[in-house]
């Protein structure tokens, strides 16, 4: 399983991610907030503006203050060296 950083020592499952959005977007909004109603919400932005939304295969909506550009980057990486290992 590979991990993924998130920022400030964070990781989740870099296969269980669906998507990584901005957190602008109204219906992202209420992705949010629904996830938080839900109980699946985790807010690893440590107090800092949230600048990426996480969607998780498990209906879990994760919080991080990286930017999206960077946290995609690190996942494309990721995802490219399991490849390369095939």
């Amino acid at each position: 399983m590979k991990l993924l950083n998130i920022g400030f020592g964070s990781m989740v499952a870099a296969g269980r991610v669906l998507a990584i959005v901005a957190p602008d977007s109204a219906p992202i909004k209420r992705c949010i907030q629904e996830a938080r109603d839900r109980g699946m919400l985790i807010d690893a932005s440590y107090g800092r503006k949230t600048q990426a939304v996480i969607l998780m295969d498990t209906d879990h909506v994760i919080l991080s203050a990286i930017p999206t550009e960077t946290i995609c980057a690190r996942w494309m990486d990721k995802q490219g060296s399991e490849e390369e290992k095939k």
